[in-house]
């Protein structure tokens, strides 16, 4: 059996509510499977975190779990989950990852 590349077992979480935290994402992602990182970064200018986080797995089976599962809902809002950023194009000087 080929080894799975750790960039394969990371999720992309994006409509995250601004309430949410890391461990709060942590938590939820765990009743998939074990959860060994997730990142959501901050935006210090805001003092809120960007809305997206990075959700890293154990295993695959956890991940595999957390995509067959919809819709995911928390904190009252439905949140996006794939496995890797949509590339949407953007002429705004918006951030590409809140378009």
């Amino acid at each position: 059996m080929a080894a799975v590349s750790p960039a394969r077992l990371s999720l992309f979480v994006r409509k995250i509510p601004w309430t949410v935290a890391s461990n709060e994402m942590r938590e939820y992602f765990r009743k998939f499977g074990p959860v060994k990182k997730c990142v959501l970064p901050f935006d210090y200018e805001t003092g809120f975190h960007r809305g997206y986080c990075f959700v890293e797995f154990y295993d695959a089976k956890g991940m595999q779990k957390a995509l067959e599962s919809n819709p995911h809902i928390i904190e009252g809002a439905e949140v996006e989950v794939s496995t890797r950023l949509n590339s949407k194009k953007s002429n705004t000087d918006q951030d590409p990852e809140l378009v």
